[in-house]
């Protein structure tokens, strides 16, 4: 099924995305985001062909919220979470940063997972107990010990609640270089394949994580929210924090560095 949810992100993301990168009709969506027509176009494929590998409904961000409260009912028993293009701004000025990502939920949890990147054609899969991969090759990549002032960490500040956290995550943070490029779903893929070792997101929407939280814990990454300590867990799935840490004792120390500053 892994390979199958691969192929199919891949066919999308040729048939309905790429030949209109650059030339794509934009709009604004009621929240103020903007939308294309790709992303229309790739969420309506992904709606046909997805029940071909699992019939479960499925769960697109160009949904209305009504509509995604509606089958998101159907958790327990399976529902796919698709995001058909992550990083849209990117997308629209023509930044070649940017994903397609779906999930296979169950009880609450992703259980598959496929994120791809078509400008560096980049297939980043995972199954959950299974592992996780980049276009077939186990992640991580590299996992080289650092020390918390050496690290790379993907951080997001505007999600922040915290006035106080984000203050100090601009001011005396503990890391050593910082990132936003514009893509959560790629954030979690960078982070699992070690190119980012530390990351610290104020609120994803669903479609924004679950694929590539499953993807990085597969990887071998440890997680949590600014809430507490189990990811997963908690009410608020629309919308979720994340602190995340790919070696075990930098996750801890950035964690603990987070718990003090909040």
């Amino acid at each position: 099924m892994l390979n199958r949810l691969a192929e199919l992100v891949r066919e999308v993301a040729q048939t309905a995305v790429m030949p209109r990168f650059l030339n794509a009709s934009v709009s604004t969506k009621s929240d103020g985001t903007r939308l294309t027509e790709a992303d229309l176009h790739a969420q309506a494929l992904f709606a046909q062909k997805l029940p071909q590998i699992i019939n479960c409904p499925m769960l697109g961000e160009e949904m209305s919220a009504d509509e995604q409260q509606a089958i998101w009912q159907h958790a327990a028993t399976g529902l796919w979470v698709v995001d058909p293009i992550d990083g849209t701004n990117n997308f629209i000025n023509g930044l070649p940063h940017f994903a397609l990502s779906v999930a296979y939920i169950r009880h609450g949890r992703a259980q598959l997972g496929a994120i791809f990147h078509p400008m560096m054609q980049e297939m980043f899969t995972a199954e959950r107990g299974r592992g996780a991969w980049l276009n077939g090759r186990p992640l991580p990549l590299r996992n080289t010990p650092k020390k918390l002032h050496e690290s790379i960490a993907g951080v997001e500040v505007k999600y922040l609640r915290s006035g106080k956290l984000a203050s100090r995550m601009q001011t005396l943070h503990p890391f050593g270089s910082q990132r936003s490029m514009g893509s959560s779903t790629l954030d979690w893929c960078y982070l699992a394949a070690g190119r980012y070792d530390l990351y610290l997101h104020g609120g994803q929407k669903l479609w924004d994580y679950a694929a590539g939280a499953l993807i990085y814990e597969e990887a071998g990454g440890r997680l949590a929210t600014l809430e507490g300590d189990d990811f997963w867990s908690g009410e608020h799935v629309f919308k979720r924090s994340v602190i995340a840490g790919l070696q075990p004792d930098l996750f801890e120390r950035w964690l603990a560095w987070i718990r003090a500053n909040q």
